[in-house]
């Protein structure tokens, strides 16, 4: 899987939106990137994140349990977006495309 299609980082991209539970987050993900998450890479990433503290579950009396962006995980978010802004500017003047 290529790096910007790495789990956490579209996890990190799809809650950036807004909370959600684990299936919104895997169709979310399907529909801006086209990657299919399975549950097991999916929820194993969620508790890495949330471990990780770039997550966070929201309270809740459905048995969906919501997850949201912490502080700490847009930080994250936002450093990812950077260096793969960075690469994809030294493909582009190296492709020499616009």
């Amino acid at each position: 899987m290529e790096a910007a299609h790495e789990p956490r980082t579209l996890i990190l991209v799809s809650l950036a939106a807004e909370p959600r539970h684990g299936h919104s987050i895997m169709l979310d993900v399907e529909d801006f990137s086209g990657v299919r998450l399975g549950p097991g890479t999916l929820y194993g990433a969620l508790q890495r994140l949330e471990r990780d503290g770039l997550i966070e579950a929201v309270p809740t009396s459905d048995r969906r349990q919501p997850y949201r962006l912490t502080a700490a995980g847009a930080q994250a978010l936002i450093g990812r977006v950077e260096r793969y802004t960075a690469v994809v500017t030294v493909a582009r003047h190296r492709l020499g495309a616009p």
